[in-house]
Order: C-alpha cells, then sequence, then structure tokens
C-alpha cells in the first residue's frame, strides 16, 4: 500500500495529518506536484516533482498508483483513473470515490463547470473547516488499518 497526494492544490492541514500518518504508521506516501512542496525527512515520505502543464501531475499519480493504494485528490476526473485501476481515492473533506460514486460526481462536476461557463453559478467550494479535517482523518485512519491488517 502507498498513498500518493495530488499535491498541488491539496490544503496543507490535509498535508500535516498525512505526514504524521505516514511517519507513525510507516506508510508510504508520495507527494506530486508542478511546484515544490517541502515534505518531512522521512524514509516514509517523499516528493515527485513533474514538469509544468495541464493534468501532468495527475498523468504521474495515474501511472505510479497500484491497485490498494491510495490516492488524495479533490480532482474528480483523476479520482475517476484512479477508481477505475482498482486503487481508492479520498476527498480532502473526507469523502471516498467509489464505483458507486464516481460517475454521479463526474456527472455533477460537468454540470457544475457549464454552470459556471454560463455565468449561472459562481465560486466554489466552502472553505477546508475542522468537521472536514476530522472527516478526512477518519476515513484515512479507517482506510490505513484495513489495509494494513490485510498485509500482514
Amino acid at each position: 500500500m502507498q498513498i500518493w497526494v495530488d499535491a498541488d492544490a491539496c490544503p496543507k492541514v490535509i498535508k500535516e495529518v498525512l505526514f504524521k500518518v505516514a511517519v507513525r504508521r510507516k506508510v508510504k506516501t508520495t507527494l506530486v506536484a508542478n511546484s515544490y512542496v517541502s515534505v518531512p525527512s522521512s524514509p516514509h515520505v517523499d516528493f515527485i516533482r513533474v514538469g509544468a502543464g495541464f493534468d501532468v501531475a495527475d498523468d504521474e499519480i495515474v501511472k505510479l498508483a497500484s491497485m490498494g493504494d491510495l490516492v488524495v485528490t479533490a480532482d474528480v476526473p483523476l479520482a475517476d483513473k484512479i477508481v477505475e485501476k482498482g486503487a481508492t481515492a479520498l476527498n480532502p473533506r473526507g469523502q471516498l470515490y467509489t464505483e458507486d460514486n464516481i460517475k454521479g460526481l463526474l456527472r455533477m462536476r460537468h454540470l457544475m463547470e457549464e454552470l459556471r461557463s454560463g455565468g449561472m453559478v459562481s465560486g466554489g467550494p466552502a472553505p477546508l473547516g475542522a468537521r472536514d479535517k476530522q472527516e478526512f482523518t477518519n476515513q484515512l485512519d479507517k482506510f490505513v488499518t484495513r489495509r494494513l491488517k490485510e498485509e500482514e
């Protein structure tokens, strides 16, 4: 099991949770981004910097992730590719992307994109709150605990 992080847009507070889990639970965690991201000095945490360009980090994560891995991302199209690959995706707000919900979430994303481009809707998601962080932490802990037991 490995955790992959779509790090360009991942909130700092979520990265901090991931660093703690990586070190305490000894889970390999790799952040992937177009620009430099500071990571703690640990054999369990590393960083891959990819070239600039649309979806370059996403494409690298899709290439590297394997069945049984976890990808942390708010990017629904990336999550869709990850779920198709047999891995699990987790939103920084704690929502798991699954085979059961990913296509509906993808359709909703496209609809909201059309409404925004047509000026019918403005703005984006609300700022990440304490409840979101707690939900993320709970889902992450459940996933890691289950996968570590499976690997025993």
